[in-house]
Protein backbone atom coordinates (compact mmCIF):
# COMPACT_ATOMS: atom_id res chain seq x y z
CA UNK A 1 0.00 0.00 0.00
CA UNK A 2 1.47 3.18 -0.70
CA UNK A 3 -0.12 7.05 0.12
CA UNK A 4 0.86 10.18 -2.04
CA UNK A 5 -0.20 13.66 -1.26
CA UNK A 6 0.35 16.94 -2.70
CA UNK A 7 0.74 19.73 0.33
CA UNK A 8 0.46 23.64 0.26
CA UNK A 9 0.86 25.15 3.19
CA UNK A 10 0.58 29.38 3.14
CA UNK A 11 0.70 31.86 5.94
CA UNK A 12 -1.10 34.87 4.81
CA UNK A 13 1.47 37.60 4.80
CA UNK A 14 2.46 41.04 2.91
CA UNK A 15 6.15 39.50 3.53
CA UNK A 16 7.81 36.71 1.63
CA UNK A 17 6.65 33.62 3.02
CA UNK A 18 9.67 31.60 2.66
CA UNK A 19 11.18 31.69 6.02
CA UNK A 20 7.82 30.08 7.25
CA UNK A 21 7.45 27.51 4.21
CA UNK A 22 11.07 26.38 5.50
CA UNK A 23 9.40 26.06 9.04
CA UNK A 24 6.94 23.52 7.44
CA UNK A 25 9.44 21.55 5.30
CA UNK A 26 11.91 21.52 8.48
CA UNK A 27 8.69 19.84 10.20
CA UNK A 28 8.27 17.45 7.43
CA UNK A 29 11.54 16.17 7.37
CA UNK A 30 10.98 15.81 11.61
CA UNK A 31 8.51 13.01 10.48
CA UNK A 32 10.33 10.87 8.16
CA UNK A 33 7.66 11.04 5.20
CA UNK A 34 9.45 11.08 1.70
CA UNK A 35 8.85 14.55 0.14
CA UNK A 36 9.81 16.68 -2.79
CA UNK A 37 9.01 20.49 -2.38
CA UNK A 38 7.36 22.28 -5.87
CA UNK A 39 7.39 25.84 -6.28
CA UNK A 40 3.56 25.24 -5.67
CA UNK A 41 3.56 23.09 -3.04
CA UNK A 42 5.43 19.87 -1.32
CA UNK A 43 4.60 15.73 -2.94
CA UNK A 44 4.21 13.80 0.20
CA UNK A 45 4.81 9.70 -0.02
CA UNK A 46 4.11 7.11 2.84
CA UNK A 47 2.78 3.69 3.30
CA UNK A 48 -0.02 4.74 5.61
CA UNK A 49 -2.31 7.43 4.98
CA UNK A 50 -2.57 8.48 8.58
CA UNK A 51 1.39 8.96 7.96
CA UNK A 52 0.97 11.35 5.47
CA UNK A 53 -2.12 13.27 7.57
CA UNK A 54 0.16 13.78 10.48
CA UNK A 55 2.65 15.06 8.45
CA UNK A 56 0.42 17.52 7.00
CA UNK A 57 -0.48 18.33 10.32
CA UNK A 58 3.40 19.08 11.83
CA UNK A 59 4.02 21.62 8.66
CA UNK A 60 1.08 22.96 9.35
CA UNK A 61 1.48 23.80 12.98
CA UNK A 62 5.13 24.95 12.12
CA UNK A 63 4.05 28.11 10.38
CA UNK A 64 3.94 31.14 12.85
CA UNK A 65 1.57 33.38 11.11
CA UNK A 66 -2.08 34.73 12.20
CA UNK A 67 -3.87 33.08 9.45
CA UNK A 68 -2.51 29.69 7.87
CA UNK A 69 -4.28 28.34 4.82
CA UNK A 70 -3.36 24.31 4.33
CA UNK A 71 -4.46 22.22 1.50
CA UNK A 72 -4.05 18.66 1.34
CA UNK A 73 -4.70 16.35 -1.70
CA UNK A 74 -4.48 12.34 -1.05
CA UNK A 75 -4.41 9.31 -3.31
CA UNK A 76 -4.39 6.55 -1.23
CA UNK A 77 -3.58 3.34 -3.40
CA UNK A 78 -4.64 0.92 -1.04
CA UNK A 79 -4.00 -2.01 -3.85
CA UNK A 80 -0.66 -1.14 -5.01
CA UNK A 81 2.82 -0.46 -3.58
CA UNK A 82 3.80 1.72 -6.69
CA UNK A 83 5.56 4.92 -5.70
CA UNK A 84 4.30 8.30 -6.87
CA UNK A 85 7.14 8.81 -9.60
CA UNK A 86 5.46 5.36 -11.34
CA UNK A 87 3.00 7.71 -12.20
CA UNK A 88 5.08 9.76 -13.78
CA UNK A 89 7.05 7.30 -15.41
CA UNK A 90 3.79 5.80 -17.39
CA UNK A 91 3.06 8.94 -18.67
CA UNK A 92 6.67 9.36 -20.32
CA UNK A 93 6.37 6.00 -21.32
CA UNK A 94 3.10 7.14 -23.04
CA UNK A 95 5.22 9.39 -24.97
CA UNK A 96 7.82 7.41 -26.19
CA UNK A 97 10.64 8.57 -23.68
CA UNK A 98 13.12 7.01 -21.09
CA UNK A 99 11.35 7.91 -17.81
CA UNK A 100 13.12 10.59 -15.67
CA UNK A 101 12.81 9.41 -12.65
CA UNK A 102 11.81 11.07 -9.15
CA UNK A 103 12.88 11.96 -5.58
CA UNK A 104 15.59 9.94 -4.43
Amino acid sequence: MTTSGFLTVAPRTEESMAPEIAKAVEALEETGVRYETTAMGTLLEAEEAGTIFDAAQAAHDAVDSDRVVTFLKLDDKRATDAPMDRKVEAVEEELGREPVGGPE
